[in-house]
């Protein structure tokens, strides 16, 4: 079965074709500055011939467009796999939240409204998934759509640990509560700790761009870092995270609009608020080695947070036998795993530097109390799975 898994940006697609279920990966893709007339990037890649396509300066002036231009690619060029787009069977996509909707549905039209209905939580992240999804439809009209929303995961999640200190009535009739997200990245994680043993507890860090961490217990979500939207939990790249929700007032009573105050929390805070330099946690990192204040502020404050809900998450379990790094900040930077595990002494971490240095699987010591694992993130494996166990 010929699985076809699409991430959508808001400008950005990428697309990767999976053959299941033996989850061999035939194409890769993505186009990037969608809207762009002249300056839009198209990549394309045949892992089993081990080439690649790269082109640059194009015209993608929709995502229908970059759409065609990977289809194309699939049936048509030099490195195609196809012999038609109908061997296409789905199409999955890594959506992230929908009203009434947690698991993994079909993407009907009560599915895409229950999305819609929520488009305030994530305006950026459901936009661009309504938008491509949409595009997708023209082009494969006759293909079935599956959504696998990031929040499905977390649904194991105890009632007692998603409630807010809210009026029930608000939990009953409009489902206030703390959903999670990077479902498919934690989920991940716990199926390759399913491989190692049964019966575990483990703690996934998801550092990227956004991040979260995630609380496992023997292969189930039982905490998370996020609440309801995405500028919760951690502090991002750009986004605020944790932050006083009556200040959104404070600053509105001291003049500045509440678009001005959102759109600056969701683009202009994290990393790249308090820093000054940037969001790319590269930059920041290599501005604290030039000794700049802010930007060391910065790494302290996004460690401070990893470590406070590590310590919370290693109550509510119990204890723990892995910690797992992942995502790009998880996965490249021996700074943050370093920092990170130092302040972790007390819980029995050890760490080994030159492991750590070396960006290894295991980067603890032979003797720490607890296993510390750097793991790539396969997010798009996780969205063909469940299409394929959903047809």
């Amino acid at each position: 079965m010929k699985i076809l898994v699409c991430n959508a940006g808001s400008t950005s697609l990428k697309f990767k074709l999976f053959d299941m279920p033996s989850e061999r990966v035939l194409a890769t893709g993505g186009v990037e500055r969608v809207g762009s007339a002249d300056d839009a990037i198209f990549k394309y890649a045949n892992p089993l011939k081990g080439e690649s396509i790269l082109r640059e300066k194009q015209c993608i002036p929709d995502y229908q467009a970059g759409i065609r231009m990977f289809l194309s690619e699939l049936v048509e060029g030099s490195l195609s796999v196809l012999e038609s787009v109908g061997e296409i069977e789905a199409v999955g996509y890594k959506t992230v939240l929908a009203k009434g909707f947690y698991g993994v549905h079909e993407l009907t039209e009560e599915v895409l409204d229950g999305m819609k209905a929520w488009l305030d939580l994530a305006p950026v992240h459901n936009t661009a998934y309504l938008q491509s999804i949409a595009a997708m439809k023209e082009v494969l009209p006759d293909v079935r759509m599956v959504g696998s929303f990031e929040t499905a995961f977390h649904t194991t999640i105890p009632l007692e640990r998603k409630m807010y200190g809210i009026p029930y009535e608000w939990y009953e009739k409009h489902e206030i509560q703390r959903l999670g997200f990077h479902g498919a990245s934690h989920s991940y994680i716990a199926s390759l700790l399913d491989e190692k043993q049964k019966s575990y507890r483990a703690i996934s860090c998801h550092l990227g761009g956004s991040g979260s961490i995630c609380a496992i217990q023997d292969g189930k979500s039982v905490d998370t870092s996020f609440g309801m939207s995405l500028e919760t939990g951690l502090i991002h790249a750009n986004r605020v995270g944790e932050m006083d929700p009556t200040l959104v007032y404070h600053l509105e009573n001291l003049g500045l609009s509440r678009e001005e105050v959102h759109s600056t929390l969701i683009k202009n805070g994290g990393l790249k608020g308090i820093s000054g330099v940037s969001g790319d946690i590269r930059y920041v990192e290599e501005s604290a080695q030039r000794g700049d204040r802010r930007s060391q502020l910065a790494l302290d404050t996004y460690v401070t947070g990893i470590v406070h809900y590590i310590g919370s998450f290693y109550l509510d379990l119990g204890g723990l036998d892995y910690l797992v790094f992942t995502a790009g900040i998880g996965e490249h930077s021996s700074y943050v795993r370093k920092a990170v595990c130092d302040k972790l002494s007390p819980i029995g971490v050890k760490l080994d530097e030159e492991r750590n240095s070396m960006n290894a699987e295991v980067i603890s010591t032979d003797d720490s109390a607890v296993k510390v694992l750097v793991i790539p993130t396969d997010e798009e494996v996780v969205v063909a799975r469940r299409v394929f166990c959903c047809r």
